[in-house]
């Protein structure tokens, strides 16, 4: 039993690994269909037909996201947005946004 449990632990590190890949993907194919709204104004729709793809349906699974129609019509939300993921993810960012909601909230 212990020889499965030593031989599990860098399997599940391993996994882990590719799923942050895959993920580093996804945020990549957002970068650029937020490049692509910008500057053709055709982001959302490149998103959408990228996450509905069989390509895109695999990176997303591998990426340990469901590939279902709410998942796509939330990455068109987000390119639609216009904010780049690296400032979307950054703490600077989290914190003006939890501030402005805290400012709305309170008038």
């Amino acid at each position: 039993m212990s020889d499965f449990i030593e031989g599990a632990a860098p399997n599940n590190e391993q996994g882990n690994r590719a799923r942050k890949l895959f993920a580093a993907v996804v945020l990549a194919a957002l970068d650029d269909a937020i490049a692509d709204d910008k500057k053709y104004g055709n982001g959302s729709a490149q998103i959408a037909r990228w996450a509905r793809s069989r390509d895109g349906r695999e990176v997303l699974t591998c990426a340990g996201i469901e590939p279902n129609e709410r998942v796509v019509e939330g990455l068109m939300k987000f390119v639609e947005k216009g904010v780049r993921t690296s400032i979307a993810l950054s703490r600077e960012e989290s914190e003006r946004r939890s501030a402005a909601q805290q400012r709305a909230e309170a008038a």
